[in-house]
């Protein structure tokens, strides 16, 4: 029952999905060839990253990560942190396995959030490609407004939580991962 429940959103979409192949054929062939679509770039881009989690879990030990991003790592989590995400190739799905990891390692929250604030909007690549078709003023605009935007958010939901929901997010990653 509890493997049900987990599965439950996708049995959920799947069945939506089959009712709108049984009232519109063409459109649920579309939804369904998009569906396949999705699942196999995510085939190529999960993969690797979870080689790669895999070997830093393994070679990078967890002082050396507290050291640089935990709790009182102060700028130098936060730069790191938004390098990481920023330097990032790949969709932010490919994000949330490598949080996964951070946490289990020891990474402040705030800093996880900087990283993935930083990985959905600070990309290099993103951000020449808005230098050369929008300009170097917008670029640079948007980057540093998102840049403040995501470390104050980062900060502020810090500060909403308590130490017992910070604590529940460490214990439920510690041994998922």
């Amino acid at each position: 029952m509890k493997n049900l429940k987990a599965y439950g959103p996708f049995l959920g979409v799947l069945a939506v999905d089959m009712v709108i192949v049984a009232l519109n054929r063409e459109l649920g062939l579309e939804i369904i060839a998009n569906t396949g679509k999705n699942f196999w770039e995510m085939l190529g881009v999960l993969p690797p990253i979870f080689l790669l989690l895999g070997l830093l879990d393994v070679w990078v030990p967890r002082e050396t990560v507290v050291k640089f991003m935990g709790e009182r790592s102060g700028v130098k989590g936060v730069l790191l942190s938004i390098f990481l995400g920023a330097a990032a190739a790949g969709p932010l799905y490919g994000a949330f396995p490598v949080a996964s990891v951070m946490i289990k390692k020891g990474v402040k929250l705030t800093n996880i959030l900087i990283f993935l604030g930083a990985w959905s909007t600070l990309k290099i690549p993103m951000f020449l490609f808005e230098i050369s078709s929008l300009g170097y003023e917008f670029a640079v605009t948007r980057w540093i407004v998102n840049l403040f935007g995501i470390i104050a958010m980062a900060y502020l939901i810090e500060s909403v939580l308590t130490r017992e929901e910070i604590d529940e997010v460490y214990k439920k990653h510690a041994v998922d991962f």
